[in-house]
């Protein structure tokens, strides 16, 4: 539970001795933007997460910011978050580890709200959105960086609003500042309607951002979000669209990625040999890879955007589950359920000839991205499983380190697939478990034909099923509750 309460002139102005220095640091970069406003209304958790608390920001202020009307910036309600980063520096939420990098986790977040005419006091429902993406933060351990997306799926005021997904992106005002216990960068969440979202995941945030920044009603310079704000940037103008078409058609799409409800099943094995089925993953032979092929991978599996139900994010529990201290950042690809359960070299690996995929609706939707912004430009793209272990990997034929080939196109190494197509370079990650499938340049553009009903916003009436016996693959989209109760 929060409270509303102005802070103190003491607080504000770090003059209690044993004021936090990591909090000072802070507070610092907001005086220096807000010299005015010393006492500034926050949300503060009554009960400290480090006390058994369900909210992980211990606090989040509320600044009313003028704009700058010689860039046409309107006046706003800023709000800024304390408790991603490292406050207090004696373990008692984040492990210190020195000066030299990254404080906690290294970013705060913050929010430009617009201010509505008559409103005398910001609204506090940022306050709690904000710890929503701290608690996800908190229990994965998966960190947000600039131009990163948040599928919500939902009003981010909980009204009828449109804007319902967040973009990140630097702070526009907010310096990154240096604390005694490391760096601290500051990541603003921005407000996007669902067709901003979709261009995003399509092309890449970064792009989607710069084409707000030159709309004024949809951020303008300073992407300040309007929950009024009831047209997409391509309603307001139309021409946006043909950018984000150029830029997928000559850059791809960045999004490498999502964990989705998916599942694959090995139609060459009788249906009562459920060994290596459901199962499907990244992976290949111990041959060489490039370091950005590498931390592509496993940023993808690191991150988990869903794209399930409420959020672009694993399941967030709003009390805490453990109260002590996590001993480590995670900076692998290891989960709790497989890192140790088999070594790499005593997973066999397996030839298939008949495969089945399966993906829910929104899942399924993202196939013409994955085919057209990432394979055709020689990328890969995982789909990771949401409900365990499991992932598929479409890669591009020409692949280093795959373990699919053109003679043998379907591959498993334990319950994880990877699809094969052309010119990428992939590695096996650990203890994951690995299915390849090859698709030559030729096919993933017939695929683009027949998949091409998946690319309308429309809802599709499901099931759906696609199949190219000569290829023996066959995709389907089920409905969302063949997954919930997969025993059905």
């Amino acid at each position: 539970m929060d409270e509303v309460r102005p802070t103190s002139g003491a607080q504000a102005h770090g003059l209690v001795p044993l004021f936090p220095p990591g909090l000072q640091a802070i507070y610092g970069e907001c005086r220096r933007l807000y010299p005015e406003q010393a006492n500034p209304l926050q949300v503060t958790a009554i009960v400290k997460y480090w006390l058994g608390g369900p909210d992980p920001l211990d606090y989040i202020s509320m600044y009313r910011n003028a704009g700058c009307p010689a860039q046409d910036v309107q006046e706003h309600w800023h709000y800024v978050s304390f408790g991603l980063s490292d406050l207090y520096g004696d373990n008692r939420v984040h492990e210190f580890t020195g000066a030299d990098g990254p404080s906690g986790f290294g970013f705060e977040l913050t929010f430009r709200l617009k201010r509505e005419v008559g409103e005398t006091a910001p609204p506090t429902w940022p306050a709690e959105l904000m710890q929503g993406l701290a608690r996800y933060v908190f229990q994965s351990e998966n960190t947000f960086c600039s131009g990163d997306h948040v599928s919500w799926h939902s009003p981010l005021d909980n009204s009828e609003s449109r804007i319902q997904h967040m973009l990140l992106t630097e702070d526009p005002q907010m310096q990154p500042i240096q604390t005694p216990f490391g760096c601290v960068s500051f990541l603003q969440i921005v407000g996007v309607c669902t067709e901003e979202l979709q261009a995003a995941q399509q092309w890449n945030g970064q792009g989607i951002l710069e084409l707000m920044r030159g709309v004024r009603v949809a951020g303008g310079p300073w992407l300040i979000t309007d929950m009024r704000r009831g047209e997409t940037i391509f309603d307001i103008d139309p021409h946006l669209q043909e950018r984000v078409d150029q830029g997928i058609e000559t850059e791809g799409s960045n999004l490498s990625g999502v964990s989705a409800k998916c599942v694959w099943d090995d139609l060459s094995r009788p249906p009562e040999d459920e060994e290596d089925s459901r199962s499907i993953c990244i992976g290949s032979q111990p041959r060489r890879l490039s370091d950005k092929d590498t931390e592509q991978i496993r940023e993808t599996l690191r991150k988990g955007l869903e794209f399930n139900s409420k959020a672009a994010l694993p399941p967030i529990n709003s009390q805490r589950q453990n109260h002590e201290r996590p001993q480590s950042r995670k900076d692998s690809l290891e989960s709790e359920s497989s890192a140790a359960i088999v070594p790499h070299e005593l997973v066999r690996t397996r030839q298939l000839e008949s495969v089945h995929l399966k993906f829910n609706q929104e899942s399924g939707t993202l196939l013409p991205l994955c085919l057209r912004g990432r394979l055709l430009h020689g990328r890969h793209f995982t789909y990771k499983s949401i409900n365990g272990d499991t992932a598929i990997t479409f890669v591009s034929t020409g692949v280093e380190g795959a373990f699919a080939t053109e003679e043998h196109p379907y591959a498993a190494h334990g319950p994880w697939l990877q699809v094969y197509s052309h010119r990428q370079t992939l590695e096996f990650l650990h203890s994951a478990f690995i299915f390849n499938i090859l698709l030559t340049e030729e096919f993933v553009e017939q695929m683009l034909g027949d998949l091409q009903e998946l690319n309308t916003r429309e809802e599709t009436k499901l099931p759906k099923e696609y199949s190219w016996p000569e290829k023996k693959l066959k995709i389907s989209v089920l409905p969302d509750a063949v997954f919930d109760n997969p025993l059905q």
